[in-house]
């Protein structure tokens, strides 16, 4: 697509001396208000260099440039210079972008040769995958896609929590109460009930914690037994994990959790001892961060276990080697800020350079109305049963407006709709704000909601069934198209926004927020909606029907696309 603001800056340094075209270009504007052009350039910067009132370099710089086809008006407002695009060229030229690229219309090739790693959703082994997890999994799966359609090479990992001193509680309670019936029948369920178990009963009998510690040594150790319990539950729970992945459609290219850093880890526990950077206290491993205002970071405990920061150091020096990553991202809770910022200092103690390009991307938390979640106390809501309600609720919805709608079709959308609903609402705010989870509020059909921007998507289609296989043919190559008829504010104001998305993609990528592009698809339905009401679309003429069809296609090309960097599906018939 043009560069407007680049092709702007080029016409205005041929009246300006002293600025550089890419001076010029930052220093140009795009008005709050439509009605001050769609660019403005202020001139109060200008007054020192030429030596001229601002208004006067502004009414200079207008009469220089008004002439050219790239404007439909050019204004002088006090210190600024209004500009009117062309709307015929801008709207041929977005049509075009989008339609030639279609479902590469977003997309670039900045990260070219790069490799970048996401972390996320990371659930613990053995425990309940409840909807806690779910903002780490979908906002890094999202930031996974933007990284992708920004030509990076992305690697996904799932740091599975499978290792540490609860599995030395999860295996002592399952040989005190447990039995292997009702773990092969429902191992999640099961398993949290030893645990919770577990965190009662040692209120009264404190020794478990020492059995429990003595198990999990064995386990460090590679003792058999222990090892074939861990590998067990292991196992049963990725299965469960699994298919709540398959409902999200979202998969990984490695399940490398923390178990797989055990025997790497000894070497840097030794570099940190080498370098004088770790001392011991009280028989534990510690580096002292004080100086830096981050406390005591843990490196072994007294009985020569590890912890999270000693695994963390070890996978990241893995993932270099491995990868040669460009950025190494970790969607982990807020919660983690103290662990990241000691482990990046540790990182940098050890003199590892590219400890910079390791990011950690903080999330709010999500609690109940209740109160907080705790599997300790076995409180949670299992994320599977919140998805199979949003697709129950979405059925009712669907049966109760289409009555005459078949099984089969009502099933897709169902599925479609409702884990897209509760996909939408984590990713349609800031990932940094806490919220309370609310039935009510996730399964909101009304609104800026996931469902809205799919039911637009599926009307987007609609139109296009209508307008015929010709029309539509015709459209998409832009046969004939005259984008005179395409000049309308509510047509305007949708092109405008179509112009925006690569952008906003980009803005995504670089701030790791997929609201950016949630928001940015809300306004492309608003926008769109406007446009399918305040115009006749299949109208009888056939040379403004094939423009406003383009306009439409490339309305959904654009939400499809985006719905895509969600991890959503738009669907063709709602």
């Amino acid at each position: 697509m043009v560069n407007f603001k680049e092709e702007i800056a080029k016409l205005i340094a041929e009246h300006v001396e002293g600025l550089e075209i890419s001076e010029i270009q930052d220093m140009v504007e795009i008005p709050q208000d439509p009605k001050m052009g769609d660019y403005a350039f202020p001139c109060f910067k200008l007054a020192k260099v030429l030596r001229k009132a601002p208004p006067l370099i502004a009414k200079g710089i207008a009469e220089g440039i008004s002439g050219d086809s790239l404007f439909e008006k050019v204004e002088q407002v006090n210190a600024y210079v209004n500009m009117f695009i062309s709307k015929e060229k801008f709207v041929s030229d977005v049509l075009s972008e989008v339609l030639t690229k279609k479902d590469d219309f977003g997309k670039s090739d900045m990260g070219g040769g790069k490799t970048v790693i996401v972390e996320y959703s990371s659930p613990n082994i053995a425990k309940p995958f409840h909807i806690g997890h779910i903002r780490s999994t979908v906002i890094g799966n999202s930031i996974y896609k933007i990284y992708d359609a920004l030509g990076y090479n992305v690697v996904r990992i799932n740091h599975l929590g499978d290792y540490g001193t609860q599995f030395g509680k999860m295996i002592c309670a399952y040989r005190h109460w447990g039995n292997k019936e009702d773990v092969i029948r429902e191992p999640i369920k099961t398993l949290l009930s030893y645990y919770t178990k577990f965190h009662v009963e040692v209120e009264e009998h404190p020794e478990l914690d020492d059995e429990a510690r003595e198990i999990f040594t064995k386990l460090e150790h590679g003792e058999k037994e222990e090892t074939e319990l861990w590998q067990w539950f292991r196992d049963e729970s990725l299965k469960e994990f699994t298919r709540v992945y398959d409902m999200l459609g979202i998969t990984f290219d490695s399940y490398a959790g923390e178990s797989f850093y055990s025997d790497k880890m000894p070497r840097f526990v030794k570099e940190l001892k080498d370098k004088g950077i770790m001392e011991e206290s009280q028989g534990a491993n510690i580096v002292n961060l004080e100086e830096y205002g981050l406390g005591i970071a843990l490196i072994t405990k007294s009985d020569g276990s590890t912890l999270y920061i000693t695994r963390d150091i070890a996978a990241a020096n893995y993932r270099k080697e491995t990868y040669d990553f460009y950025k190494n991202i970790y969607v982990v809770a807020s919660q983690q800020n103290l662990h990241f910022q000691q482990w990046k200092k540790i990182l940098s103690l050890l003199g590892y350079e590219w400890e910079k390009d390791c990011i950690h991307v903080p999330f709010g938390l999500v609690s109940l109305e209740e109160g907080t979640m705790s599997t300790r106390h076995g409180r949670v809501v299992f994320l599977e049963d919140v998805l199979n309600k949003a697709v129950e609720k979405t059925r009712e919805i669907i049966e109760e407006k289409n009555p005459n709608a078949s099984s089969e079709d009502i099933d897709e959308t169902a599925k479609t709709v409702g884990i897209g609903a509760v996909i939408f609402q984590e990713l349609s705010n800031n990932r940094i704000k806490d919220y309370v989870f609310k039935w009510d509020k996730v399964l909101n059909f009304d609104g800026e909601t996931g469902p809205y921007v799919q039911y637009t998507h599926a009307r987007c289609a609609s139109v296009l069934r209508k307008a015929g296989e010709e029309t539509v043919s015709r459209a998409a190559a832009l046969d004939g198209l005259n984008s005179e008829y395409l000049c309308s504010e509510s047509a305007y104001e949708l092109a405008k926004l179509l112009y925006k998305f690569p952008e906003v993609v980009a803005d995504a990528g670089e701030k790791y927020e997929p609201s950016i592009v949630t928001r940015h698809i809300v306004d492309i339905a608003q926008s769109f909606n406007r446009f399918y009401h305040d115009e006749h679309i299949l109208t009888d003429n056939e040379e403004e029907k094939i423009a406003k069809v383009a306009l439409v296609l490339a309305a959904k090309t654009a939400l499809k696309n985006g719905l895509a960097l969600l991890g959503m599906k738009a669907p063709e018939r709602m």
